[in-house]
C-alpha cells in the first residue's frame, strides 16, 4: 500500500472515531497540529507539513489514544523487536533501517549518541556503555542501549521498546517511527 492510501485511510479512520477537529500531538521534539477538517499536519516547530509516513504514525497514535481514551502507563519492562509480533522475521530489516544508522554514525563516539538524543528529550539510563530513553510520543518510550567496541569486538546497539507499545502501535508502525528517530539523531 502506498504511503498516500494508507494517509487517507487514517483520515478517515480519524473522522470515524474523532469528536473534535484540532489536535496536538508531540512526536520526539517537535509537537504535531493535525487539522482533521483541512486533513493537514504540521509541525509547530517549523510550519511545515508533516512527511506522508510520519502523518501515518501521527494519525495512528491520534487514533489508539482516542480509542483508549487514557493511553497505559509504561510498564517499565522493555522488549526486544524480536518480540513484537512478526517482529523476528522482519529483524534484517529493522535492524538495517534502525540499529545499523545509529551504529554507523555513532559507532567511535557513543557519547556524542547521548549528546544528540539530548536534544530529542532523550534522558541517560543505565544500561551498556551509553543508555538513552527516548518518550517518542506521550507514553511511548524507547531505549538505545550502545556498547563500545574493542580490538576484538565492534560496536553493538540495540533498540528496545515498552511492551505496551504493541498496544498502541502494529508492527510496521514501530519500524517507520524507530527508522524517523534513528536518521534525526
Amino acid at each position: 500500500m502506498e504511503y498516500k492510501q494508507a494517509l487517507e485511510l487514517a483520515w478517515d479512520e480519524l473522522s470515524g472515531v474523532a469528536g473534535e477537529k484540532n489536535f496536538s500531538v508531540r512526536f520526539s521534539a517537535d509537537i504535531y497540529d493535525v487539522n482533521l477538517t483541512n486533513r493537514t499536519i504540521l509541525s509547530s516547530s517549523a510550519n511545515t507539513p508533516a512527511k506522508e509516513y510520519l502523518g501515518i504514525i501521527i494519525l495512528h497514535y491520534l487514533i489508539k489514544k482516542i480509542e483508549l481514551k487514557v493511553l497505559p502507563e509504561p510498564s517499565g519492562e522493555w522488549v526486544d523487536f524480536r518480540a513484537l509480533e512478526g517482529g523476528e522475521g522482519y529483524y534484517p530489516a529493522f535492524k538495517k533501517r534502525t540499529i545499523d544508522v545509529i551504529l554507523k554514525k555513532y559507532g567511535d563516539m557513543p557519547d556524542r549518541l547521548l549528546e544528540s538524543a539530548r536534544r530529542f528529550g532523550g534522558k541517560p539510563a543505565s544500561i551498556g556503555d551509553t543508555g538513552i530513553i527516548m518518550d517518542i510520543f506521550e507514553k511511548v518510550p524507547m531505549l538505545i542501549t550502545f556498547w563500545k567496541g574493542d580490538e576484538e569486538f565492534a560496536p553493538e546497539a540495540n533498540i528496545s521498546f515498552d511492551k505496551g507499545i504493541s498496544g498502541i502501535f502494529c508492527t510496521e508502525d514501530i519500524v517507520v517511527m524507530t527508522e524517523v528517530v534513528a536518521h534525526s539523531l
